[in-house]
């Protein structure tokens, strides 16, 4: 079944390769979205998939690429959509 989390991520995120890497771990993981920087210095997630796979993506946006320093992860549910791939917007 596919649901749609939408996750907010906080810390030094920016800069760093944030988006591009959920990009890359998300289409490893099957899953459609997308991911941009917040005004506030945070990224924000859209993803779409099957359960274990957005349970996946929650695990690697608490590590993030090398560079990151996460602080917080917040998740919500999401309406579903329908997405091809997954940009960076």
């Amino acid at each position: 079944m596919t649901t749609c989390i939408h996750y907010k991520v906080s810390g030094r995120v920016q800069g760093v390769g944030f988006r591009a890497g959920t990009r890359a771990r998300a289409l490893s993981l099957g899953l459609s979205g997308w991911a941009r920087n917040c005004a506030d210095g945070g990224v924000e997630v859209l993803a779409c998939g099957a359960a274990a796979q957005l349970e996946a993506l929650r695990h690697w946006l608490h590590c993030g690429p090398p560079q990151a320093q996460v602080t917080a992860v917040t998740q919500s549910s999401a309406p579903l959509v329908h997405l091809d791939g997954f940009d960076i917007r």
